[in-house]
C-alpha cells in the first residue's frame, strides 16, 4: 500500500508546479539539442528527437523524479569520431548497445559505487559545470546588438525579482514569455529560435539502425558504446545525488542505471542521439518548484509539442531570453560557500576540489574530472589511513623474547611502514609479533609479514605470529608463505 502511495506522490505530488516548470524546461533543452547535435555532427533534429524520447522514458523508468535526462555534451563529445568516420546509423547501433551496458550495470547494482565519491569531488563536480554552463553562453555574449545585453538584463531581472510578488508561476517562464512578448512587439533585431539550426516538422519515427548484424559491427560499435555507458551514468549518479540533496529526498541509483539504459535504447530506435541526466536542466526544473515526474514527462512532451505543432511561435523565442535562463542556472548552481569553505576546510579536500574543477574545465569532460578527483581522494585517504599503524615493542626480562605490538589497518599504504618498523627493533632469539589490534585488508599486508618473519628466520631466530582476528588469519592462511613447519601462527 506504501508503494502505491509513493507512486502517486511521485506523479500527482505537485501537479502545477510540475506542469509549469517542465513548460520551461522544454524550452531551455531547445538550444542545448541543437547544440550538442552540432556538437556530434549529426542534424539538429537528431538531438532534438533524443530530448524528447529521453525525457518522456526517464519520467517512467527512472530512479529519480523531477531529474531532466535528454542529450547532453558530455555524451556528444564522444560521437564525433564515430559519426564522422561510420555515419549516424552506427551511432544508432552505439546507442542502443550504450542501453543494454547501463541496463545490465544496473542490474548488477552498480549505482551503490556512488559511495566511493567524496564530498569534495561532488562540489568541484557541480562548480566545473556551473562554469561550463556559463562559459557556454559567452558566444551569445560577445559580438551581440545591444537590444541583446538589454534582454539578458531584464530577463535576469524577472527571473530574480518575480518570486518576490509571486511563485505561483515559475519566473523564468515569465521571463521568457516577456521578453517574446517584447521581441515580437518593438521588432527587434536579435537572434531566435530560428537562427539555431533547421527545426523538425514530423513526429520521430521507429527505425532499428540501418547496419550489417555482424562481429564487424559490433567491433567497431562497442569500444564507443562502453564509453558512452560509463560517462552517461557518471553524470545521472551525480547528478541524481545533487537533486537528492536539493530536495532532500533519495532516490534508486540502481534503478536510475536501468531507466538511462531503457531511454537511450527508445531515443535510438526513434532516431536519437545517446543522452544521460542534465545538471543544469535539473536545477532549473527544481528550482521552479517541480519535485515529482510527472515534470520531466512534461518537458519531453511540451518540447515534442512545440517542435511539431507550434514551430512556428517556438521560432520567434529570442535567445537571449533562454541565455538569461542558462545564466541564472550558472549562479544558482555553483557552490559559493566552497570558496569561504577553502579557508576552513582540511587541505586535501581543498586540493580534491580545486583539481576536479580544473580538470573538467579544462577538458570540457565531467568524467576526467570527476575521476582524478576520485583518485585525489583515494590517495589522500590512505596516506591518512596508513599514518594510523602503530608498532611498540618489549624486550623480556632475560632479553631472550621481544614482542611487537601492532595496532591499526595494514593494507598496502601502510605495509611498507609496518615491515619497516618491525626491521628496526633490535634482535632477541625469539620474536613475538602481536596483532591482536591490528587488521590485515590486502595481499601487500601479508607479504609484508611474510618479510619479517621470513628475515627473522634467516638470522636463525624463532617467530611466533598471535592474535590474527577470523578474517585476517583467513587472508594469512591463504597468501601468505611464512606458515610452515617450525612456525607458530594462533588466532582469536
Amino acid at each position: 500500500m506504501s508503494s502505491v502511495k509513493n507512486a502517486a506522490r511521485a506523479w500527482l505530488g505537485s501537479p502545477w508546479a510540475d506542469t509549469l516548470s517542465g513548460l520551461v524546461v522544454a524550452l531551455a533543452l531547445i538550444p542545448e539539442a541543437i547544440g550538442f547535435s552540432v556538437i556530434a555532427g549529426v542534424d539538429p533534429k537528431v538531438g532534438l528527437y533524443a530530448s524528447v524520447v529521453i525525457a518522456i522514458v526517464i519520467a517512467f523508468a527512472g530512479g529519480r523524479p523531477a531529474m531532466i535526462s535528454a542529450a547532453t555534451a558530455a555524451t556528444a563529445v564522444v560521437m564525433v569520431d564515430l559519426v564522422r568516420d561510420h555515419g549516424v546509423q552506427y551511432l544508432f547501433a552505439a546507442t542502443i548497445l550504450m542501453g543494454v551496458i547501463q541496463i545490465a550495470a544496473g542490474l548488477m547494482r552498480l549505482g551503490r559505487l556512488m559511495r566511493f565519491v567524496s564530498r569534495s569531488v561532488m562540489t568541484g563536480f557541480v562548480n566545473a559545470l556551473a562554469i561550463l554552463i556559463f562559459l557556454a553562453q559567452l558566444p551569445e555574449l560577445t559580438g551581440v546588438t545591444p537590444a541583446t545585453y538589454g534582454l539578458i538584463a531584464l530577463g535576469l531581472a524577472i527571473i530574480y525579482g518575480f518570486p518576490r510578488l509571486t511563485r505561483a508561476v515559475p519566473s523564468p517562464l515569465i521571463a521568457i514569455a516577456a521578453l517574446t512578448a517584447l521581441t515580437a512587439w518593438l521588432g527587434l533585431d536579435v537572434r531566435t529560435v530560428a537562427h539555431l539550426g533547421a527545426l523538425p516538422t514530423t513526429l520521430p519515427s521507429f527505425a532499428l539502425p540501418d547496419v550489417p548484424l555482424t562481429f564487424e559491427t559490433l567491433r567497431i560499435v562497442l569500444p564507443y558504446a562502453a564509453t558512452l555507458a560509463a560517462v552517461g551514468l557518471l553524470e545521472s549518479l551525480l547528478t541524481a545525488q545533487i537533486v537528492d540533496d536539493m530536495t532532500d529526498t533519495g532516490s534508486s541509483k540502481n534503478r536510475e542505471c536501468v531507466g538511462q539504459g531503457v531511454a537511450n535504447m527508445s531515443s535510438a530506435v526513434f532516431g536519437g542521439m545517446g543522452g544521460c541526466a542534465m545538471i543544469g536542466q535539473s536545477v532549473i526544473n527544481v528550482s521552479s518548484g517541480a519535485r515529482g515526474r510527472l515534470s520531466t514527462l512534461v518537458a519531453g512532451a511540451a518540447l515534442l509539442v512545440l517542435l511539431v505543432a507550434l514551430q512556428d511561435l517556438l521560432a520567434v523565442v529570442p535567445v537571449a531570453a533562454l541565455t538569461a535562463v542558462m545564466i541564472m542556472v550558472s549562479l544558482n548552481t555553483f557552490s559559493w560557500r566552497s570558496l569561504l569553505e577553502l579557508r576552513t576546510n582540511p587541505l586535501p579536500s581543498s586540493v580534491v576540489m580545486l583539481a576536479t574543477v580544473a580538470v573538467v574545465v579544462a577538458t570540457k569532460d565531467l568524467a576526467i574530472g570527476v575521476l582524478v578527483g576520485v583518485l585525489l581522494s583515494g590517495v589522500f585517504f590512505a596516506g591518512k589511513v596508513s599514518r594510523m599503524v602503530r608498532v611498540a615493542s618489549e624486550l623480556s626480562e632475560d632479553g631472550r623474547t621481544r614482542t611487537v605490538r601492532v595496532s591499526g589497518q595494514v593494507f598496502f599504504a601502510s605495509a611498507g611502514a609496518f615491515a619497516e618498523a618491525l626491521d628496526a627493533r633490535e634482535p632477541a632469539e625469539r620474536l613475538v609479533i602481536d596483532l591482536h589490534a591490528a587488521h590485515f585488508w590486502d595481499i601487500s599486508a601479508v607479504g609484508a609479514l611474510d618479510r619479517v618473519v621470513e628475515k627473522a628466520r634467516r638470522q636463525g631466530r624463532a617467530v611466533e605470529v598471535v592474535g590474527l582476528d577470523e578474517a585476517s588469519a583467513t587472508l594469512v592462511e591463504r597468501f601468505g608463505r611464512h606458515d610452515k613447519p617450525g612456525a607458530s601462527l594462533s588466532a582469536h
